[in-house]
């Protein structure tokens, strides 16, 4: 048995971590907060996705250990998260963006009324250095991915994909529904952190020219 009472379920993963897999985001979001507010003896970092969350230990994990993680009570993030607030300057221009007003059955407008007033929060990274899927989508603009994905999306495009927003850090292929443009340096190797959103980090989209 490797689930807990709260659905947690906590394996060994190689020689000095553990994973976590939970149900969904909210339960994610609230183990990472009580393991960052009571770390586990001789933790040195937590590697959040979509519905796993990497324990990574100076040290091999211990059955102690295992059944500690199973029992973990989540807790409430702390507010805006642990890192500072992030505003990003979007122009909403994007291709897609009268698509999406069409499926959430609404004006152009109203998408972006319901994108700059919502209190998104980096999840996770994943599919390129510096991209941060955002949770915390108003439920009537979850759009799917597009049916054919863009063989090139530049650095900067505001994308909506499921319940996750997200900014392309650099020029690639990308299948999100495209809805706006930031000029702001989403990864830069010079800078500390490079990443500029990290999870949990808030982000607030404000509309510009």
């Amino acid at each position: 048995m490797d689930e807990g009472s709260a659905g947690v379920r906590a394996v060994p993963y190689g020689d000095r971590a553990v994973l976590l897999e939970v149900a969904g985001a909210e339960a994610l979001a609230g183990l990472r907060a009580a393991l960052l507010a009571t770390p586990l003896a001789g933790q040195v970092d937590l590697v959040p996705a979509a519905r796993t969350l990497l324990v990574v230990l100076d040290r091999p994990p211990t059955d102690l250990d295992l059944a500690a993680l199973r029992r973990l009570v989540p807790a409430a993030p702390a507010a805006g998260g642990a890192a500072a607030a992030v505003e990003l300057a979007v122009v909403f221009d994007g291709p897609d963006l009268d698509e999406v007003a069409e499926r959430t059955g609404r004006s152009a407008d109203a998408v972006v009324a319901g994108l700059t007033g919502a209190r998104l929060t980096v999840a996770f990274g994943g599919f390129a250095p510096g991209f941060g899927y955002l949770t915390g989508l108003p439920p009537e603009l979850h759009v799917p991915r597009r049916a054919t994905p863009r063989t090139r999306v530049p650095a900067g495009a505001v994308g909506l994909a499921g319940p996750y927003a997200g900014v392309y850090p650099r020029a690639s292929p990308g299948g999100w529904q495209l809805v706006g443009r930031t000029a702001a340096v989403l990864f830069d190797v010079d800078r500390d952190p490079p990443a500029l959103l990290s999870p949990g980090t808030a982000v607030r989209l404000r509309a510009v020219g």
